[in-house]
């Protein structure tokens, strides 16, 4: 099983300077692979004859004229020109495979990173070694055991982290899950998760804390001079703040799925279409402040490692709308209406607490229920799991020497 653990580096000025040439070095062997690519792509739709563009081709023709037309890249590692054309090739893999989207050029300031293979680095906590640099600090040591397989360096704002990619061998290295049953995650905006065992976890809300301070400094930047260096300064300062409400926001999940697996064998979320409910230009702001999809892709994986297991049920359920005690679905039930009384049974109602009791009976395959878009054997992301987006791991690093070409279908 591969994990990625990231870590925060703690360069010098020199070593900064080092990674960012480096990963500038990264970002236009990327965008000058796929400019060729299209080229000889478009070549090859005309005359058969000619040889498919393919990431291991792409690879010896920048080899052969990087030294006299493109010397500045051999001041940095090999690694990172030729690591960026083999996850182009990924990205055209994903593309004829319907995975994803045609590949896109890089951006400086935005893609900032580099790839390095397993035998060009090393690590002795709490440092890692960098071909052409030497040893570089790290903020912790390496939290995974096993075969170390690749590392990327990027920049987040102002900070540089490594991300190192560990083969782990044992799937449930973590401590098994507490013997507390099964439970029912109602994800909204108002609380971030409402469990059916009535406890309610508010969600940290760092952008709409944030709003007034993202305004002011969005406001400086615009005003700046364009090329000058209190624009640079100003637009530091707003990518910093970004980077300081995405890192609130994923502590906060971490926290909150950690907590879940720890305590819950099975656990069971509906499947949330966030990308529609984003068009909903009232609450846009609010869903993606919590982050669903996020919440979901860590509960899965998690719930692999302490061997649970996630149930994802259908969306289109009336989870809010269906009384949990006696099943009586309502015709009408307003967003505003926090806590409702089923008109058959009497029972009063908390909306959020009653649609997670709904999901978990859904998700256990409770009588005269709907029956489960995923079950227990679909859990944790694997082929099958839900109807909505599949989770993958963070693929394994190979070597320069592995050619390959394009899935082209």
């Amino acid at each position: 099983m591969l994990m990625a653990h990231n870590i925060a580096l703690d360069p010098n000025n020199a070593q900064a300077t080092y990674f960012a040439r480096a990963a500038g070095t990264a970002r236009f062997a990327y965008n000058w692979a796929l400019a060729a690519w299209s080229r000889q792509y478009e070549a090859w739709k005309l005359d058969n004859s000619r040889q498919k563009p393919t990431q291991a081709a792409l690879r010896r023709q920048l080899n052969n004229i990087k030294r006299e037309q493109f010397p500045w890249m051999q001041e940095v590692t090999k690694c990172a020109p030729q690591m960026a054309i083999i996850q182009l090739g990924r990205a055209f893999e994903n593309f004829f495979a319907g995975r994803a989207k045609y590949p896109q050029f890089r951006k400086k300031g935005v893609d900032d990173r580099f790839t390095l293979t397993n035998d060009q680095f090393s690590i002795d906590s709490p440092r890692i070694r960098i071909p052409k640099l030497g040893w570089v600090r790290m903020r912790e040591t390496l939290r995974f055991r096993g075969t170390i397989m690749s590392a990327t360096i990027s920049r987040v704002a102002d900070r540089w982290f490594v991300s190192i990619t560990v083969d782990v061998p044992d799937r449930s290295h973590l401590p098994k899950a507490e013997n507390q049953g099964a439970v029912g995650v109602d994800l909204g905006v108002s609380a971030l998760a409402t469990l059916s065992t009535g406890e309610v976890i508010e969600g940290p809300k760092a952008y709409r804390a944030m709003l007034s301070r993202l305004r002011r400094l969005s406001r400086r930047l615009s005003r700046k001079q364009k090329g000058s260096a209190n624009r640079r300064k100003a637009k530091a300062r707003l990518a910093k703040l970004h980077a300081r409400i995405a890192a609130i926001r994923s502590d906060a999940l971490h926290k909150l799925t950690s907590h879940l697996t720890r305590r819950f064998h099975t656990i069971a979320v509906e499947d949330v279409h966030v990308r529609g409910m984003m068009k909903n230009r009232h609450l846009a702001r609010s869903i993606a402040d919590m982050g669903f999809f996020e919440f979901r892709r860590q509960l899965q994986y998690k719930a692999a490692m302490r061997g649970g297991q996630v149930v994802v049920i259908d969306r289109f359920y009336p989870s809010s709308k269906t009384c949990s005690e006696c099943g009586q679905l309502l015709d009408e039930l307003p967003l505003s209406a926090r806590k409702w009384t089923c008109p058959k049974c009497g029972v009063h109602h908390d909306r959020d607490v009653n649609a997670a009791k709904n999901i978990l009976a859904i998700g256990l395959g409770g009588p005269s229920r709907p029956t489960a878009s995923s079950a227990g054997s679909h859990a944790c992301g694997e082929e099958g799991a839900g109807s909505g987006r599949k989770t993958r791991v963070k693929p394994a690093s190979v070597k320069q020497e592995a050619s390959g070409g394009f899935d082209q279908k």
